[in-house]
């Protein structure tokens, strides 16, 4: 399958669930404990981290997508430190206090990227605790597109059927990510993403994959699901249609696993954002696969951002055409920029390609590890050029830059220069072919000033996209 990463900004995605404080202790160990047989970890760097259902905001925002987090906290200094976690990320927050229980906390101590022992704080929540949870649902689904339902069976969605069916009679797509034996709980969800060992307890092991599937199909039409999505671990996930019956199994992306923790967390959040985005379950589920294999790569409850995603889709060969709108380039770029990666850019109308331009884009792919390419508009190449150009409309032009081997991305603009959009990315190497001096090229000042490099490459002589419109003209008159 073909993957593009889609635009989340416009997503509005509320996120209901059981919410917790997740904190770190790092530190080394290399002596035994003489009062037991334990490592002795000399903590030297704490963190605290939102955990499951704000894991699951934290995802979605991470994405792009605007997001609001609901559910229940303790009065306590933690839920104070909980919500500005929540809030320093723009993710907005309807949190209900319980009076009698406290806000949930996992402490992980690690040493040499292992984890030598969780300590968790926690009671249930109450049936009132979530009461207050339905009552001010409603308020909250007017604004929303998507509806994820994290339920850690600390009690916050105890009475989450009345919350799928307020979904339902909004028609907003809800998914629910399950906890526990009792899936009759989650009937009538969109979607739901148990993974194998929690498929396994309620529906038994499956014995080989036609097992599998013949489960997940029963499952899917037993709770009337739109979608059953069971991730596989280090095989994938299985995506089961309950409509039609469909099935597909995705293989599993990651090369390298650091931490699974909060990995069931990233699945949903790509999950529905790529549905809000008008995904098929199949294409989301897609998306779903490549966000976990990221953040298996990395320590705790971690989060992926389309940046990642589009240059892992570019690494693995597996992605659609890679055309980024401005907003992504700049954030692509930046991510090239952690890695430490060398971007290239070059311009131009890109009419009709030829084997100079060909030729041009190869020897600008070679300053560098990326290159991106920006396409003057149709509206922008028709100033420059005349009223009878472009030939070729800007989608056709994208997509046959797009699928050249030395073209990472391309990316378009609508005014007579690109100086804009190259000051807004900042490449470290600006390309332009013809004579011209550094200084002169659009662009090449803030590029220069930036501390990158602006380079003039030869054109290729006789060739020529307006002496191919001469002669295609002559043969036509």
């Amino acid at each position: 399958m073909s993957l593009t990463i889609p635009d989340f900004s416009k997503l509005n995605i509320l996120v209901i669930g059981d919410l917790m404080l997740d904190q770190y202790w790092f530190g080394p160990t290399s002596r035994i404990s003489p009062e037991a047989p334990v490592p002795v970890v000399s903590v030297t760097k704490s963190e605290a981290r939102a955990g499951g259902a704000a894991n699951v905001a934290m995802n979605l925002v991470s994405l792009g997508a605007q997001t609001t987090c609901c559910g229940i906290v303790g009065r306590d200094a933690t839920a104070k430190d909980l919500q500005g976690l929540l809030e320093v990320e723009g993710i907005s927050t309807a949190l209900i206090e319980s009076k009698q229980h406290p806000t949930i906390t996992k402490l992980r101590v690690l040493s040499r990227n292992q984890q030598l022992i969780r300590l968790d704080t926690e009671q249930v929540y109450s049936a009132d605790d979530a009461a207050q949870v339905v009552a001010g649902a409603d308020k909250l689904l007017s604004r929303a597109d998507v509806v994820i339902l994290s339920d850690y069976a600390k009690g916050t969605l105890s009475q989450i059927g009345d919350l799928i069916a307020a979904c339902r009679a909004k028609n907003i797509p809800v998914l629910v990510d399950p906890k526990g034996t009792d899936f009759s709980r989650y009937k009538q969800a969109s979607v739901m993403t148990p993974n194998l060992a929690e498929f396994a307890a309620v529906v038994g092991q499956p014995v080989d994959d036609a097992d599998l599937v013949s489960k997940a199909r029963a499952l899917c039409n037993e709770l009337e699901l739109q979608s059953l999505v069971v991730t596989l671990g280090d095989r994938g996930m299985l995506v089961v249609d309950g409509n039609s019956g469909a099935e597909a199994l995705l293989p599993a992306r990651a090369r390298q696993v650091f931490d699974v923790t909060g990995a069931g967390d990233t699945v949903i959040a790509a999950l529905a954002a790529g549905i809000g985005a008008g995904l098929d379950a199949e294409a989301a589920a897609e998306l779903a696969n490549l966000a976990a294999s990221l953040v298996v790569r990395k320590i705790g409850t971690a989060t992926v951002t389309p940046a990642e995603l589009n240059l892992a889709l570019h690494e693995q060969g597996s992605g659609g055409l890679g055309i980024l709108n401005a907003t992504q380039a700049q954030a692509v770029a930046c991510e090239i920029r952690t890695r430490g990666e060398t971007l290239v850019m070059t311009n131009g109308c890109f009419d009709i390609l030829h084997k100079g331009h060909v030729a041009y884009l190869q020897e600008a792919k070679s300053r560098g590890d990326r290159l991106l390419v920006a396409v003057n508009t149709d509206a922008s190449v028709q100033r420059l050029k005349g009223e009878d150009r472009p030939i070729n409309p800007l989608e056709d032009r994208m997509a046959v830059l797009a699928g050249l081997a030395s073209v990472d991305w391309v990316v378009s603009f609508d005014s007579d220069t690109p100086e804009e959009l190259i000051s807004s990315i900042l490449p470290d190497v600006l390309v332009k072919g013809g004579d011209y001096e550094p200084d002169a090229i659009a662009g090449g000042k803030a590029v220069l000033n930036n501390g990158g490099s602006v380079e003039v490459l030869r054109f290729h002589e006789g060739r020529s996209t307006s002496a191919i419109v001469d002669s295609i003209r002559k043969l036509t008159d």
